[in-house]
């Protein structure tokens, strides 16, 4: 599924997506593309780009990939999936992602400090509101994810007590509770559950003992609605999402 597309084509979907509303361009997982990645963005921004661009990634990066990228981007969205190298090496495959992972969100949080602006779509009275309080939009800046696992909250903990110690003020924080139970043949032995009431509310207990405030957590909603359906042209149920660009279609 996709196709390649060229530098020009790349820039012409950031203008189309900036035209639309867009708050950001959001790269997702872009590691293995960097270099013409950094062409593209350098050339919309030539041809007109102004909002952020956002490295939507799973922080297994290197250091040096993180300083090669840092002119081209405003805002690194890394995950920080586990502390445990038992647990990566048994998930996917890396037991060193723990270290490679903290060291490349280290390096973010060095290269790009929290700079907020204000929302391209507030109406007068909403930018007011802002302009006399505080900004809204992050401009620049580090959001650290983690998905909670099911029978793995030492692990939560673990990231946690990380994040409060080494980015809290530096950083936000996002914890999200959507992991789904997938009926699928995978490699590695993934929990069959959702996330019972107990985690959550245990979770929150932590965020409050470690007096992280800075951030978002996702609300406990169980269910599966809100996953991707590839075979559609918009894969999002969303009544928010609508497609500016297909990779059939253009």
């Amino acid at each position: 599924m996709g196709r390649a597309v060229g530098i020009q084509e790349f820039i012409d979907i950031c203008l189309a997506l900036q035209s639309a509303g867009a708050e950001n361009i959001n790269l997702v997982t872009g590691s293995h593309a960097l270099p013409a990645l950094a062409l593209g963005i350098q050339g919309a921004r030539e041809q007109g780009l102004c909002i952020p661009t956002l490295w939507n990634s799973s922080a297994y990066e290197s250091v040096q990939a993180v300083e090669l990228g840092a002119p081209y981007l405003d805002v690194y969205l890394p995950d920080l999936k586990t502390l445990d190298s038992g647990l990566s090496k048994r998930l996917f495959g890396a037991p060193d992602y723990p270290e490679t992972a903290t060291a490349a969100i280290l390096k973010m949080m060095d290269l790009k400090p929290l700079t907020y602006g204000f929302s391209r779509h507030a109406t007068e009275g909403q930018y007011r509101e802002q302009r006399d309080g505080d900004p809204r939009v992050l401009l620049s800046g580090v959001v650290i994810r983690h998905l909670v696992l099911p029978d793995n909250l030492d692990s939560t903990y673990r990231v946690l007590r990380w994040f409060a110690e080494q980015a809290s003020g530096r950083a936000l924080l996002s914890v999200m509770t959507q992991y789904t139970p997938i009926k699928k043949s995978v490699p590695a032995p993934l929990p069959e559950r959702f996330i019972e009431p107990r985690e959550f509310d245990q979770v929150q207990t932590w965020l409050e003992e470690l007096d992280i405030e800075d951030g978002f957590y996702q609300e406990l909603v169980i269910g599966d609605e809100w996953l991707p359906d590839f075979d559609r042209k918009n894969p999002f149920s969303s009544d928010l999402s609508k497609t500016i660009w297909h990779w059939k279609t253009g």
